[in-house]
């Protein structure tokens, strides 16, 4: 069990965020060579607020609740469940050593991850996991990604799911994750752009940059959908329940959405703000004089006009993801209505259920 493992059976993606606990199943259809996906099963439960804050579990016995009553609510048979983790315990890093057997290799990522974490935290307060990247033949020399997780917010995770009823059978990090819906939804061939993923979730925003086919910077970003809620909340003294509604286009409690708009244009315009911070930082440190694409997913990837918004600021093509582009859609099953309502909030649970279990 890690964040990391070998392939060969499709898991059951199960993600769970801060707001809410999302289930997907997929099916391969085709052959070895031309595998296609069919999506089977997909569901959404929301927690109760607070449930679980900045990528951390609050109360526990409100995510197994949900965790459970998605799975009744969509018959998931299957035990083995792949997750995802984020957040400012989860740490990951691309390190490069020089060819050497697997022992040694391992002793050395050991070694060097003590710079990894914060002042005063020991490498034995964490969960460690490590891949390998490229050999390079040229060079001599082996890039790594390595992957950190608090062993608190790694035990709380897999707490859950076991007391769920499921077995983790593998534990990841949403940025991965989420290249994978990315890449499985991505014709072939188109990989010659500089792209930003951006998956806006309710607490955190996953960002994945790509150069060409490889992801080499990776960053949770403390900012999510919530800052909006809180904004209206505070803006228009509306409820969150109130606050929500409004983010979706729906009067209520005496106020209109058009009422709201400078409000989410504030936290937009910050948000944009944050987002140029970090461009520009992996533009200095990979040497990369453009961004040709921003893909957004996730709930806050709906706010009302801020495509416009990263457009305006970026000044390139910016879009949403949509994860079932090219998964085909078991209209029985699940239908596309539910694909089209979950839409791009999707993108983490869909990279998890392309996900496939170790021998």
């Amino acid at each position: 069990m890690g964040f990391f493992s070998k392939k060969n059976k499709l898991l059951v993606g199960l993600d769970i965020g801060s707001s809410s606990v999302k289930i997907c199943e997929l099916h391969t259809i085709g052959k070895r060579n031309n595998t296609r996906y069919r999506l089977q099963k997909l569901g959404i439960v929301q927690l109760p607020h607070d449930s679980a804050v900045d990528g951390d579990i609050i109360d526990s016995n409100a995510v197994v609740a949900a965790i459970r009553e998605v799975i009744a609510e969509q018959k998931i048979k299957s035990k083995d469940v792949a997750i995802s983790l984020c957040g400012q315990q989860v740490m990951i890093k691309k390190m490069t050593f020089q060819a050497m057997s697997q022992p040694e290799l391992t002793e050395s990522i050991r070694w060097e991850a003590e710079s990894f974490f914060p002042a005063g935290q020991s490498i034995d307060n964490y969960v460690l996991a490590y891949d390998v990247l490229e050999e390079r033949k040229s060079d001599g020399n082996i890039d790594i990604i390595l992957v950190a997780c608090r062993k608190e917010k790694y035990e709380s995770y897999i707490d859950c799911v076991i007391r769920a009823g499921l077995k983790p059978a593998q534990i990841g990090v949403d940025v991965f994750a989420l290249q994978s819906a990315y890449e499985a939804n991505t014709p072939p061939g188109v990989y010659d752009e500089v792209v930003a993923l951006i998956n806006i979730g309710a607490c955190f925003t996953n960002l994945c940059m790509l150069i060409g086919s490889k992801s080499v910077f990776w960053r949770d970003i403390a900012f999510g959908g919530n800052r909006y809620t809180e904004k209206v909340m505070n803006d228009w003294s509306v409820t969150r329940d109130g606050a929500e509604a409004l983010k979706q286009g729906i009067s209520v409690e005496n106020r209109e959405p058009a009422e709201i708009e400078s409000s989410l244009a504030a936290v937009s315009d910050s948000f944009a703000d944050e987002l140029l911070r970090n461009a520009d930082f992996f533009r200095t440190s990979f040497k990369v004089d453009r961004l040709d694409r921003i893909v957004l997913s996730g709930g806050g990837a709906k706010t009302p006009n801020l495509v416009g918004v990263l457009k305006d600021r970026f000044r390139i093509k910016v879009e949403i993801l949509n994860p079932f582009n090219l998964i085909e859609v078991d209209e029985r099953a699940v239908g596309h209505s539910k694909a089209e309502d979950i839409g791009s909030a999707a993108s983490v649970v869909l990279g998890l259920a392309l996900r496939e279990k170790g021998n």
